[in-house]
């Protein structure tokens, strides 16, 4: 878990059935340097309490928003949403290869936002 003075905290979605975190898994499977650049961008999103503008981040669907970080030709994309206790939760993380991001990916961070707010289920 990230912590910061504002009390802001970053969560990871842990799915209900199989155990596993997606996102801190996607992370694990990048390069040093790119994972360097998102924990960046996601201590400039504690630091922000869980809004930024545009081009780091941008709103998706109802709470969801999407946390941009490119990386020379890589666009990786995190869907999290702000909840309560000042907790920051990453949802689903992909690599975007489109103009547009794909409905299968929001249908993704929509089902783990909905299994979270039945079981809450998070991993810190």
């Amino acid at each position: 878990m990230i912590y910061n003075n504002n009390g802001y905290k970053i969560k990871y979605y842990k799915d209900f059935n199989t155990g596993k975190v997606p996102v801190k898994i996607y992370i694990d499977n990048l390069s040093e340097k790119e994972q360097a650049k998102i924990f960046k961008y996601l201590e400039y999103l504690k630091q922000s309490e869980g809004y930024l503008d545009e081009p780091y981040s941008r709103h998706i669907k109802g709470k969801i928003r999407e946390l941009r970080v490119d990386f020379s030709n890589n666009r990786h994309r995190i869907f999290y949403f702000t909840f309560i206790n000042k907790n920051i939760i990453l949802l689903h993380a992909f690599l975007k290869k489109t103009k547009k991001t794909p409905k299968r990916e929001v249908k993704k961070a929509e089902g783990s936002y909905k299994q979270l707010i039945i079981n809450k289920n998070v991993y810190e």
